[in-house]
C-alpha cells in the first residue's frame, strides 16, 4: 500500500501483536450509570437495527437534529511552568540548541455524550495531559470536566461532567456497518461549533499507521479504522460518526491529507471497540487487554509466494512474544500459520484480528483457526495480559504516576545487564504532563531513582511517586539506552 503524502490526524496518531482481556472484578464502589430510558446499568446503550427502517432518507436533517445536541466542543489547558535552574543536561537541548515553550497552550476537539449521566467519549489525544478540560455543550452551557481514564493504544478518552438528564447518541454495531451505507459526522471542525457532513463509508479496517505505541513487547496500537469521505478536519477529533439511524457507529480520530485539511479520506475508531474501551475504564480506569503473544502481518503475494501459502488472505503468523508470554505458542499454533476465524468472525488481514482480539479480556477463551499447509485447524486459546498471566492489571501498575503524563515499564534483566544497571523503570509514553512541561526529558529515559531512592518496577515508582506532596521537589535520575551517562531531572509537583 502506498502511503499518504503526509497524515494529519485531527491531532496525532500509529505488527508485533500482543492483546488481551480480563474476568470482571467488582469495585467497593461500582460505577452506574443513569440512562434516560432505562435502569441504572454500568454498560453502554446499543441500537437493534434489524428493527429499524431500512429505508434510506434523501433528507438528513431529522437525523442531524436528533445527533447534535449529544456532540459537545471540548478545550484542554496545559498550563506550562518555568523549569527548574540547572536541572539536568540534555544532550538534544545543549548540542542541537534545541527551543521549548513555557507558556500556557490550548487544544480544541469534540467530544460524544454516550449517557444521561454525563459520560463522554473522545480521543486521548484531545485532552492527553491537560490540566484543565472544559466541555461547551450545543446549548451552550459549560462545564469542568474529569478525565476518567485514557488509552493510547486506541486514542481514546473518556471523561464526565456532573451533569444529568443530558442528551446522548447510542452505540450501534458496527460489525454490520457496510462500505457505501451513509454516514454523518459531527463535531467543531476549527472551532466551528455543531459542524454535520455527509458521505458513505469507504472502506473498515483500515491500518494507517498513525498510532505509534512501541514497547519491548511490540507494537501494542490497535488501529482497524472505519474510512469516511464525509469531510473531517482538524477539531473533529472525537466527533460523532453517526448512520442513518442516529447511532454511534464511530468517533472521528484522524485524515490524510497532503495539506492538514480535508483531501477525501477520514478515519473513525468503530464503535465496538470504543464500546469495550468505555466499559473498562468506567470498571477500571485502564484498559483491560487480552494479548495472544503473537507477531503477524497480513497475507500479501509475496508471503504467499515465499511460504508456499495456501491462502491469499489472513493474518500470517511471524514469531511469539518471549518466554510464557504467548497464549497462541502454548495453545499449539505455530510461525508461519496464518489465522483465518476467530470465533466465527472471518480474518482477512493483521488489522482484523487485532481489532477482533482487541475486544477481548485476559481470561477469555477464544477459538484460533489457522491455515496451516491447506489444513484448517481450530485451537481454544485462553487470552493472557501483559504479563503473562490472566490476571488484571491495575492502573497504577501499568500507568505509572497519572500527574507526570507519562507511562512507565518496567526494564528486561538483559537491558539492565547491558547498561550496568541494577534496578530501573522505563518512559514508555511522554505526554504532556509535569515532566514534559517542566523538564527536558524524553521517551526512553529509564528512572533509577526517585530522590536517591532505587526503583526496581513500575509498583515501586508508583509508590514512591505518591509520598510526593504539591510543590515538593522531585529528583529523577537515570539514563537512556542510547547516550549511557547519568542524568539529572527536577521539578516540583
Amino acid at each position: 500500500m502506498k502511503k499518504f503524502t503526509s497524515l494529519f490526524a485531527a491531532a496525532i496518531l500509529g505488527s508485533v501483536l500482543t492483546l488481551g482481556c480480563y474476568e470482571y472484578l467488582k469495585k467497593d464502589e461500582p460505577v452506574t450509570i443513569q440512562y434516560v430510558t432505562e435502569p441504572p446499568i454500568s454498560k453502554v446503550t446499543y441500537l437493534d437495527k434489524a428493527n429499524s427502517t431500512t429505508t434510506v432518507p434523501t433528507d438528513f436533517t431529522a437525523i442531524a437534529e436528533k445527533v447534535t445536541p449529544a456532540v459537545v466542543h471540548i478545550r484542554s489547558t496545559q498550563a506550562r511552568t518555568t523549569r527548574e535552574q540547572n536541572q539536568s543536561f540534555d544532550p538534544f537541548r545543549d548540542f542541537f540548541g534545541t527551543p521549548r515553550n513555557y507558556g500556557p497552550s490550548q487544544s480544541s476537539g469534540s467530544g460524544v455524550i454516550i449517557n444521561a449521566g454525563g459520560y463522554i467519549v473522545t480521543n486521548n489525544h484531545v485532552v492527553q495531559g491537560a490540566d484543565v478540560v472544559d466541555v461547551t455543550l450545543n446549548d451552550n452551557r459549560s462545564f469542568k470536566a474529569e478525565v476518567i481514564g485514557t488509552d493510547p493504544d486506541t486514542d481514546l478518552a473518556l471523561i464526565k461532567i456532573n451533569q444529568t438528564n443530558l442528551p446522548f447518541i447510542p452505540f450501534v454495531n458496527s460489525d454490520n456497518a457496510r462500505v457505501g451505507e451513509w454516514v454523518l459526522a459531527v463535531g467543531n471542525p476549527f472551532n466551528l461549533n455543531s459542524t454535520v457532513t455527509a458521505g458513505i463509508i469507504s472502506a473498515k479496517g483500515r491500518n494507517i499507521n498513525i498510532l505509534d505505541r512501541n514497547t519491548q513487547e511490540g507494537n501494542t496500537a490497535i488501529e482497524s479504522f472505519i474510512q469516511t469521505d464525509a469531510a473531517i478536519n482538524p477539531g473533529n477529533s472525537g466527533g460523532a460518526l453517526v448512520d442513518m439511524n442516529a447511532g454511534l457507529v464511530g468517533i472521528n480520530t484522524a485524515i490524510a491529507s497532503p495539506t492538514g485539511a480535508y483531501s477525501g479520506y477520514g478515519f473513525a475508531v468503530p464503535s465496538n471497540i470504543v464500546s469495550k474501551i468505555v466499559e473498562d475504564l468506567m470498571k477500571f480506569g485502564v484498559v483491560q487487554r487480552g494479548w495472544l503473544g503473537i507477531q503477524v502481518g497480513s497475507v500479501n503475494s509475496e508471503l504467499v509466494k515465499q511460504y508456499d501459502l495456501e491462502v491469499n488472505e489472513g493474518a500470517f503468523v511471524s514469531g511469539f512474544a518471549e518466554g510464557n508470554k504467548s497464549a497462541a505458542k502454548e495453545a499449539g499454533i505455530k510461525e508461519h500459520d496464518v489465522v483465518v476465524k476467530i470465533n466465527e468472525t472471518p480474518i482477512r488481514s493483521s488489522s482484523a484480528l487485532i481489532e477482533t482480539i482487541g475486544r477481548h479480556r485476559p481470561g477469555d477463551k477464544v477459538m484460533i483457526t489457522v491455515n496451516r499447509k491447506g489444513k484448517e485447524i481450530t485451537y481454544p486459546v485462553v487470552l493472557k495480559n501483559r504479563d503473562g498471566n490472566v490476571g488484571v492489571i491495575k492502573p497504577e501498575e501499568r500507568t505509572g504516576f497519572v500527574a507526570l503524563g507519562i507511562d512507565v515499564e518496567d526494564v528486561d534483566a538483559k537491558t539492565l545487564k547491558r547498561l550496568e544497571l541494577t534496578n530501573g523503570v522505563r518512559i514508555k509514553t511522554l505526554g504532556n504532563g509535569k515532566l514534559a512541561k517542566s523538564t527536558d526529558i524524553r521517551d526512553g529515559f529509564i528512572i533509577t531513582k526517585v530522590n536517591d531512592v532505587p526503583v526496581k518496577s513500575t509498583k515501586e515508582f508508583n509508590e514512591e511517586m505518591k509520598k510526593k506532596k504539591a510543590g515538593e521537589l522531585v529528583i529523577l535520575t537515570g539514563t537512556y539506552e542510547d547516550f549511557p551517562r547519568e542524568f539529572n531531572y527536577a521539578f516540583r509537583m
